[in-house]
């Protein structure tokens, strides 16, 4: 089903929302994704660039029409225009930044609010950077809310397929949808070794069996 304003493709088109503070990493994340950057289009009227990301699956090709704000964010909350016909969201957030976590909370009740019951993912990005504000054991809000979390780094694609494989999933209906081909991705700016890796993971395990807080703020004392 083509979406208003957009040519029709030969395969499952979703509008993915892609909100969170600025310079959390929103646009740096999508134009990861070559296919992406190359067919980008602007849609004046909402301030907003849309890039096309097409993933292969074993039940044939998707497409997620990637809605960025593009830092119209700063404006003082997105427009309802932005939200209509949304389809699944990314809410993003910087671990090297506290406020942009404890932002999350109002960009998803914006999503909420004109999209109802869509799978939401909620990512943690920049988890290559040594100075992080953010813990893994910080991080509840998506158990709170029942969203899927996931800790990325955009610029070393770390996680990169994760938060689309889940969407992809739910929107198919199928938990057994997988990726057939990997994303032509720009490459890494720099790597995180496997060392790194499992500690980033070993943390993020550790932290779903903590028991949830009373109030999230208690974490950040």
């Amino acid at each position: 089903m083509a979406l208003p304003n957009q040519q029709s493709v030969d395969c499952p088109s979703f509008k993915l929302l892609i909100v969170g503070d600025g310079g959390t990493g929103k646009t740096t994340f999508v134009k990861r994704h070559l296919t992406g950057e190359f067919e980008k289009k602007y849609e004046p009227t909402i301030g907003v660039e849309v890039h096309p990301l097409d993933f292969t699956t074993n039940l044939g090709k998707v497409r997620f029409s990637c809605w960025d704000t593009a830092g119209q964010e700063k404006f003082g909350g997105l427009r309802d225009g932005y939200y209509i016909h949304g389809q699944c969201a990314i809410i993003m957030f910087d671990v090297t930044s506290r406020q942009t976590y404890k932002n999350v909370p109002t960009w998803h009740h914006d999503l909420c609010r004109v999209c109802d019951n869509i799978p939401i993912v909620l990512c943690g990005n920049k988890v290559d950077v040594k100075n992080r504000q953010v813990k893994a054991k910080q991080v509840t809000f998506h158990r709170k809310k029942n969203l899927q979390y996931y800790e990325i780094s955009a610029k070393s694609n770390y996680n990169f397929e994760k938060p689309f494989l889940y969407l992809a999933r739910k929107l198919a209906g199928d938990p057994n949808l997988h990726f057939v081909e990997s994303p032509a991705l720009a490459p890494p700016e720099f790597q995180i070794d496997l060392d790194e890796r499992k500690r980033i993971e070993a943390e993020l395990e550790n932290s779903i069996r903590q028991p949830l807080p009373d109030n999230d703020e208690d974490l950040f004392d």
